[in-house]
């Protein structure tokens, strides 16, 4: 990313390292640390920790410092909810300049979302797709707040299927495509409303072995 400056770096780096659990939630985030291993001045340090506040990925607490947050099912719950009214609200304004080519475009997208051999490729063609189809609704502020609910759902969907991606057809990409080619809006919204809301849940192994409940969004 040649023009990427060095505090979008940063924050990218270090979401990156919080969504994947290199870093655990409660640790703390050190300015100082940050800046060596950067290069960097502590400004550009602090604008990328006040981004990641911003995503929900750290919080500052008096006299600790900034650390990475914890995430919980009410959590979960907040985002699935949230990305479902923002996300078909963006399909909504973004209906009308839904191409055929690019309509066609998203399909392809769907079919590599399909095709994901990790959960990290699926969640990164996953949330093209998704871009795909509300970039041009062209409400930045609405497609900001999208992209950081995104992020959160990342950090949940990594944590469930860390080890074992499991690959799978999703249909509701195919019904949302062929309600958007018949002009169908209504429809192609309430799919979506319903896709990016809906939670999973999991068994997954704990550090000592024992069997736990992990949750993830999976639209």
């Amino acid at each position: 990313m040649a023009d990427e400056t060095l505090t979008s770096r940063i924050a990218r780096v270090l979401a990156d390292r919080i969504i994947q659990g290199q870093l655990s939630p409660g640790e703390k985030l050190r300015q100082d640390h940050i800046a060596a291993e950067f290069g960097a001045s502590h400004v550009p340090v602090r604008e990328a920790l006040l981004r990641l506040e911003a995503q929900g990925l750290a919080i500052s607490e008096p006299r600790r410092g900034m650390r990475v947050t914890t995430f919980s099912i009410d959590e979960l719950r907040e985002v699935a909810e949230m990305r479902s009214a923002l996300e078909a609200l963006a399909l909504r304004h973004a209906a009308p300049r839904l191409t055929p080519t690019l309509l066609d475009r998203a399909t392809d997208a769907a079919v590599r979302v399909d095709n994901a051999a990790s959960v990290r490729e699926w969640e990164a063609a996953n949330r093209g797709f998704h871009r795909m189809l509300l970039a041009p609704s062209e409400m930045p502020r609405l497609l900001s707040s999208i992209d950081d609910l995104h992020t959160a759902s990342a950090r949940f969907l990594f944590a469930a299927w860390r080890s074992d991606w499991e690959a799978k057809t999703d249909h509701d990409h195919r019904t949302i495509l062929a309600a958007l080619r018949r002009g169908n809006v209504t429809q192609a919204c309430a799919t979506l409303a319903r896709h990016v809301g809906w939670i999973g849940k999991r068994q997954i192994p704990s550090t000592n072995g024992a069997m736990r409940e992990a949750y993830a969004i999976s639209g």
